[in-house]
């Protein structure tokens, strides 16, 4: 069974999310935006209270708000895969440029050590996750579904009651509404939805009510 504990960090209010695998402990970090030395300290905190293999550095896409820990965490658990779809690669390395004016001048770049793919399965601890690629809010967005658990981690494409923004580079919004249309509202309506911002929805409430998708 996979567990799924989240935390609100940085001043864009972004979702960090942990994926446990809770019958071997292992971890995946999903968009880790830990900025301050105390949203780092919360986060590891919080692995090693609860004794968690950390297993896996995972971006949905490298927009600033979502890699801002990135580099933290592969120091603080060396050798773990960075993975990252590679049409957002050129995303990832603009940060540099445009991290300090937006209010984070220490921040440290880090580059992927692999690839996420469509359709691609990641192995953790018993469970398993399904890799979406879903574009539209950046190229190379991607989505991690749970289908054992019925849930999904979608970063910045379906929030509750909204999309995500398409005004940004790369961005597209008749792109993002296929994604949503063929990737998530294909899924169960039970499907639970941990966005990248604001709390958790499900497939079945967004398909209903959801004024972007009506």
């Amino acid at each position: 069974m996979l567990r799924i504990v989240s935390f609100t960090f940085n001043g864009f209010a972004e979702n960090t999310y942990l994926l446990i695998d809770e019958a071997t402990r292992a971890t995946a970090i999903v968009d880790p935006g830990a900025y301050s030395r105390a949203e780092q300290q919360t986060l590891s905190d919080y692995i090693a209270r609860e004794n968690l293999d950390v297993k896996y550095l995972l971006n949905t896409h490298a927009h600033i708000d979502h890699v801002l820990g990135n580099s933290f965490v592969l120091t603080s658990y060396p050798g773990i895969p960075f993975w990252l779809h590679p049409l957002d690669l050129p995303t990832l390395r603009a940060v540099p440029t445009y991290a300090g004016p937006y209010g984070f001048p220490a921040y440290e770049p880090s580059e992927p050590t692999g690839e996420l793919a469509a359709e691609q399965v990641i192995s953790l601890g018993e469970s398993k996750l399904t890799v979406r690629f879903a574009p539209g809010h950046a190229p190379g967005h991607v989505v991690f579904y749970d289908a054992a658990g019925g849930q999904l981690v979608g970063g910045d494409v379906l929030f509750k009651g909204s999309v995500g923004r398409t005004d940004l580079p790369g961005g597209d919004h008749a792109t993002l509404i296929r994604s949503i249309e063929t990737e998530l509202l294909t899924l169960p309506d039970a499907t639970v939805v941990y966005p990248g911002h604001g709390p958790a929805t499900t497939i079945g409430a967004e398909r209903r009510s959801n004024p972007f998708l009506t």
